[in-house]
């Protein structure tokens, strides 16, 4: 069994998760490189409701949403739909990110190529800003693929901290140069 204490003083929650290896071979690098990596996936534990899915199946298969945003429950342990949006234009997305929370959102992105017409991206944003506290940005940042394994589809991811990295001519400067 793991020390309940890590080496550099921290609480481990290694010896709560429950299909743990239990492995004790100290001197085996693999299997401390394993319980490494399944104590950083334990270390979140949130799961996705069934309907943040079906909400991004809505969007990307018919077409129903224009932009889902995603939060945590209050207790932390599960992504939920928090608002789905029909329609609606890049600045109502932005203005509706809260300034100082963490969210995740999906938009159906449309934008205009020279000669070749319109067209749409689905992109997966994770909204951290600047002001939101600490421990929030290291969970939303600990849980994001939880839910992005989820929504298949995704063409990019857009990580964004300010107005400025979500503003529309830097994320289509993002899209444009990816499909080039």
């Amino acid at each position: 069994m793991l020390a309940s204490v890590s080496r550099f003083g921290r609480t481990s929650a290694y010896s709560q998760c429950p299909s743990r290896d239990d492995d004790d071979d100290a001197d085996d690098h693999d299997a401390d490189d394993r319980r490494w990596a399944y104590r950083q996936y334990c270390s979140s534990g949130v799961g996705v409701q069934d309907s943040a899915v079906e909400a991004f199946q809505d969007l990307k298969l018919k077409k129903k949403y224009r932009y889902i945003i995603y939060k945590m429950n209050d207790a932390n342990t599960e992504i939920l739909v928090e608002k789905t949006v029909e329609s609606a234009d890049y600045d109502n997305f932005v203005s509706a990110l809260p300034a100082d929370q963490c969210r995740y959102c999906v938009y159906d992105f449309q934008y205009d190529t020279a000669g070749e017409g319109i067209r749409n991206k689905i992109l997966f944003y994770v909204w951290s800003p600047d002001t939101s506290k600490i421990k929030q940005k290291m969970l939303y940042a600990a849980s994001k693929d939880a839910l992005r394994k989820k929504l298949d589809g995704i063409y990019t991811e857009i990580q964004c901290t300010d107005l400025s990295e979500v503003s529309y001519e830097t994320v289509l400067d993002k899209v444009t140069r990816m499909t080039s």
